[in-house]
């Protein structure tokens, strides 16, 4: 039997695991029935684990040398599910609206797979069920930052993020950049509040705001070469109470996203300095907290080229994937080890487009599952065969 039709033969299982989990959702860094429940589904097959990072889970299949490593993601994200399902999440503003719940049942199955035949292994494979990936500082720093990938050290690591912009079962990759550095802004302008009617008395904050807005574009217009990404988005901006009260306070929030660490770092430096110049221009006091998140995710070539050409000698579909500006803290594995992350066809069959991630009604094709588990332990298997 092959390697898919293995997985095929207990895709029932999957669909059962994997619409527990899309029942019972919980927010990054609370994911503690989700560990049980991993934790007890592992111990079911026989399975070695531990418990890092709090609610993530290491699990070993295979002895030795060498090691290759598989990850996923088990959080959930803070909304309202609205897809109507009949397994939808049971849990008011929570929902596993980015797939994460089809990719720890992905690596479930494939951990069922390689565990049978765990004899016959040349190595050994880690599992890396991981928390965190949806909030800073991300739960991969932490996995990493407790051990998780010591003991036996991988030679690669490798994951998958569904993508419901792609056909069901299409594998989607790119060497080098993928995702880029998250990095989270936040302002406070304080001015003067006054009479609506006489702001020469006061020192008005909006005014400061909705022009910092426009002058912050420079960065990306003018202070960035323009062949190289980035993007500075501001997403959130609070102030005032009435129509004639100018207010003492203003607050923004945004978003900074770039591949370039040289670029990002000065681009840190000409937020707060122009935001503070521009800010005492109106008579306000800017002050900036930039929360420095996910450094950029870039797949290394070796890895990316090998993990093709396993998805080419199994007759998996694959195709180039554009990057995109989004974040992914698996970008921290492939700062520490050669690795490959990989987008995963989940788009129904009869749709030419679906609900997105992070829409409260994705509903991705479970169909997809089987080509993800069948990839991953292909992969994993021709790793250690080619070490």
């Amino acid at each position: 039997m092959t390697t898919r039709e293995h997985v095929e033969s207990i895709f029932s299982w999957m669909v059962e695991t994997r619409r527990h989990l899309h029942r019972h959702p919980e927010i990054s860094f609370h994911e503690f029935e989700t560990a049980d429940y991993i934790s007890a589904k592992l111990t079911e097959l026989g399975i070695e684990h531990k418990r890092v990072a709090t609610t993530g889970i290491v699990a070993h299949v295979g002895t030795g040398s060498p090691c290759v490593a598989l990850r996923a993601d088990i959080d959930a994200l803070p909304m309202e599910e609205e897809t109507g399902l009949e397994y939808a999440s049971t849990r008011a503003g929570v929902m596993h609206a980015c797939g994460h719940d089809m990719h720890t049942t992905m690596l479930l199955a494939a951990a069922r797979l390689l565990k049978e035949q765990e004899h016959s292994l040349s190595g050994t494979v880690k599992l890396l069920f991981q928390p965190g990936e949806e909030k800073s500082p991300g739960g991969a720093s932490m996995m990493i930052a407790e051990g998780a990938l010591q003991n036996p050290t991988p030679s690669m690591v490798f994951g998958q993020h569904v993508y419901p912009d792609a056909p069901v079962g299409e594998l989607g990759f790119v060497a080098g950049p993928m995702m880029a550095a998250a990095d989270e802004l936040y302002w406070t302008i304080t001015g003067f509040g006054a009479h609506a009617a006489q702001p020469h008395q006061g020192r008005d904050p909006i005014m400061a705001a909705s022009g910092l807005i426009h002058h912050l574009q420079t960065l990306i217009t003018k202070r960035r070469n323009p062949l190289d990404a980035g993007v500075i988005t501001v997403t959130s901006i609070h102030g005032g109470t009435a129509t004639n009260i100018i207010p003492d306070v203003v607050e923004m929030k945004g978003t900074l996203r770039s591949f370039d660490q040289q670029w990002r770092e000065q681009a840190w430096s000409f937020i707060e300095e122009q935001s503070k110049a521009y800010c005492a221009l109106h008579g306000c006091v800017a002050e900036v907290t930039i929360v420095k998140g996910y450094p950029p995710l870039v797949n290394d070539e070796n890895a990316v080229a090998f993990a093709r050409n396993v998805a080419a000698k199994y007759s998996m579909t694959a195709a180039d994937f554009e990057p995109k500006m989004w974040a992914e803290d698996f970008a921290f594995y492939t700062q520490v080890a050669p690795s490959c992350f990989w987008t995963l066809g989940a788009r129904p069959a009869e749709l030419d487009h679906m609900p997105g991630l992070h829409n409260p009604r994705f509903a991705p094709d479970e169909e997809a599952m089987i080509t993800g588990a069948t990839m991953m332990v292909r992969v994993a298997l021709e790793a250690l065969q080619n070490a």
